[in-house]
């Protein structure tokens, strides 16, 4: 995790108290606008990288900074033709590279950022693009070029400290967005406020490494917020493609991820554009989603603003996706009269089960989700609480529940969790349990790096769970059948299942500690000798071991 960098750390500081006092205090318009800031960088970065690829694979690349900005209409350029004089001022889009504009001067680089950097990267996509939908409103309002050329000298130093990072620590895939997003919010006093927090890229990786999506798949989640499922789905698609594992190097949570992009064929490419699906409701993470995945490759990313849980969701939309990823946030209860009752058939107005509802009825037939729901919903008694899990085992293939610490979302949360893999319209005959007890980071506010971790080895388990022969209830992993999990009303609570094993522990007798006690405050002393304490704590000793003796 790039949190656990100090030096990272010491630069989100800056950088958020840079912000603050330049007069952006609300948390998530500083994230919005140091985000727009990130883009830019990464947008050069990514047409440079894409451009050594075509050289490399001897291919042409087009590049979005070939040409001017604003482009002539038709009419423009009709005008232009017939001797009438172009009015509108245009720059060269080189101009709008990040390497170009950090070297302007203060009150330069920010009217040009301004006037045209800022305009060019909302209309990126074209005019029937999501992110050009969602930027229509979007506006760059760092007050100041004293701020802005702060903020772009801390990025630059941000990113050189993230590839540092990388180089020394082999993470093979950087979410930088969802990096800088999640260290800011850890600096702020909302952190985790209505549930803008980000599920940690180990756990993503995990629940992608247990579902398996394939190439073609449509996936897909109903609360994306920074889109880390979608990416942490891309991410495990693009290094499947590496059968070879040419590019492929392990990460520090042991998942092996390869990058191959350089490899991708158009075909693919456009598998891949098309594939990732998210809503939210707050247009900032849609924002926020939608450059994030940009910014890793995928170049129309489908993320839209919408509540999935009220009347108007798209419907076209059901029984539609290959694998849905998700951790929703679990905020409470929702207004009835909102909920979209025509498809989602559980009487009860909780976002942790309607969610459930709402994954379940997005699931095509055969379609498997990975979904995270806290631990109330395995084993609450009220009716929805069991029809929720009864729909998943009477009505799907539940494959998995694996439970994990309280600690794992800390530090915006200490709630215990819980993972669910099923597959809509399976048949459950069995259903694997894994008390996660290790995810491999400290479970209290710090979440350091420990040597213990529990990840790879349900990973493992679970590829294998169907040829094992021991179902040993005392262990950390084991079977329950579906028709026991029935007759305890679907109760999904691993310690309702799991065996305890007792130790008997042998004691050594009254008299003998007490004895020992006496010898640790006064040693080796006469019996006349010990007569004479009148008061104290041997006294009293010595009255306790004459009541026992």
């Amino acid at each position: 995790m790039l949190q656990n960098n100090p030096q990272l750390k010491s630069l989100i500081d800056k950088l958020w108290n840079k912000f603050w006092a330049g007069g952006i205090s609300n948390p998530l318009t500083a994230i919005e606008q140091i985000t727009y800031l990130i883009f830019m960088k990464r947008l050069d970065e990514l047409d440079t990288k894409r451009k050594a690829n075509a050289e490399w694979t001897e291919e042409q690349h087009i590049s979005i900074f070939d040409g001017v900005f604003p482009e002539p209409t038709e009419q423009e350029i009709e005008d232009f033709a017939n001797g009438k004089a172009d009015t509108v001022v245009r720059v060269k889009k080189q101009t709008l590279r990040w390497n170009y504009v950090k070297e302007l001067k203060s009150e330069e680089m920010l009217t040009h950022i301004q006037q045209y950097v800022f305009p060019f990267i909302k209309q990126l996509g074209g005019e029937s693009s999501h992110f050009v939908k969602h930027m229509k409103n979007a506006v760059f309002i760092i007050p100041s070029a004293s701020l802005l050329v702060e903020a772009i000298s801390i990025i630059e130093d941000l990113f050189k400290e993230i590839d540092k990072d990388a180089k020394e620590q082999g993470h093979a895939f950087q979410d930088i967005q969802g990096d800088v997003y999640e260290m800011l919010l850890s600096e702020i006093a909302t952190a985790g406020k209505n549930g803008q927090f980000r599920t940690p890229r180990h756990i993503i990786k995990l629940i992608a490494e247990l579902v398996e999506p394939k190439l073609g798949d449509k996936v897909g989640d109903p609360a994306c917020g920074t889109g880390g499922f979608l990416l942490g789905a891309y991410q495990y698609i693009v290094s499947s493609l590496d059968t070879e594992g040419k590019f492929a190097q392990k990460d520090e949570d042991g998942f092996t991820r390869s990058s191959t992009s350089a490899l991708l064929t158009a075909d693919v490419k456009s598998s891949l554009d098309g594939s990732f699906h998210g809503y939210d409701i707050d247009v900032t993470m849609v924002r926020l989603g939608l450059m994030n995945l940009m910014m890793h490759g995928i170049d129309d990313p489908q993320i839209d603003y919408m509540d999935t849980l009220s009347k108007k969701f798209n419907h076209s939309e059901l029984n539609s996706y290959d694998v849905i990823l998700a951790n929703p946030p679990f905020t409470g209860n929702l207004n009835k009269g909102e909920i979209d009752s025509e498809s989602l058939t559980l009487n009860t107005t909780k976002t942790e089960l309607l969610f459930i509802d709402r994954i379940y009825t997005l699931l095509r037939q055969g379609g498997t989700a990975g979904v995270i729901v806290p631990q109330g919903v395995l084993f609450g008694t009220g009716k929805a609480f069991q029809e929720a899990r009864r729909i998943m085992i009477e009505e799907s293939q539940l494959k998995a529940v694996i439970s994990m610490p309280s600690g794992v979302f800390k530090p915006y949360a200490g709630v215990a969790t819980a993972i669910l893999i099923f597959t809509k319209a399976g048949v459950t005959d069995n259903v694997w349990f894994y008390e996660m007890v290790n995810d491999g980071y400290s479970l209290d506010d710090k979440r350091t790096k420990i040597d213990k971790s529990d990840l790879q080895d349900i990973a493992d388990k679970y590829k294998t769970r169907n040829v094992m022969i021991e179902n040993d209830r005392k262990a950390k992993h084991f079977f329950v059948t579906k028709n026991e999990i029935s007759e305890n009303n679907y109760n999904l609570s691993l310690n309702n299942y799991k065996e305890e094993e007792y130790t008997e522990i042998q004691y050594e007798a009254p008299l003998v500690i007490l004895n020992k006690l006496l010898k640790n405050e006064i040693g080796d002393i006469s019996e006349n000798e010990l007569k004479k304490v009148k008061s104290g704590i041997v006294r009293e000793l010595l009255e306790l071991k004459e009541m026992i003796g």
